[in-house]
């Protein structure tokens, strides 16, 4: 881990992974930092809660889908110029209800065993969670 001058930000991201090895990816809407820019879905995780808390709260407000489970992928923390945020990557099964972009933002189911998206441009800390998920399923 390094050393970090600034606070850090804890976030939830979580990889939904259907049953035909496609997962999802969120468009950020206009007026957050990287508008426009792809992304797995999640967010902050506030004070007190887990991050299966944090993952069922933000995927209920951002996809309106209800979560029953995620196996942790990995940790990675990122550099942005507006933040640090250190992102904790979840793989997400089971859900009810059919995720739709509940802020109005583009979502894309994208094959796993694609080179890369169809969509971009993707948030930069968006790759290696992706990578990471290529070679644990490989």
């Amino acid at each position: 881990m390094s050393e970090v001058n600034r606070p850090v930000t804890e976030v939830a991201a979580g990889i939904l992974l259907d049953q035909s090895g496609r997962y999802l990816l969120g468009q950020r809407p206009e007026g957050k930092p990287y508008a426009g820019y792809w992304e797995v879905p999640g967010g902050k995780i506030e004070k007190g809660e887990s991050v299966f808390q944090a993952l069922k709260r933000e995927l209920q407000e951002e996809l309106g889908i209800d979560i029953q489970s995620s196996e942790e992928l990995t940790i990675l923390e990122h550099d942005y110029p507006h933040a640090y945020v250190r992102l904790h990557v979840s793989i997400i099964r089971e859900w009810t209800g059919t995720p739709k972009g509940c802020e109005g933002q583009a979502l894309s189911w994208e094959l796993l065993g694609a080179e890369k998206p169809s969509v971009e441009p993707l948030l930069p800390a968006a790759w290696p969670m992706l990578e990471r998920l290529k070679t644990l399923l490989a």
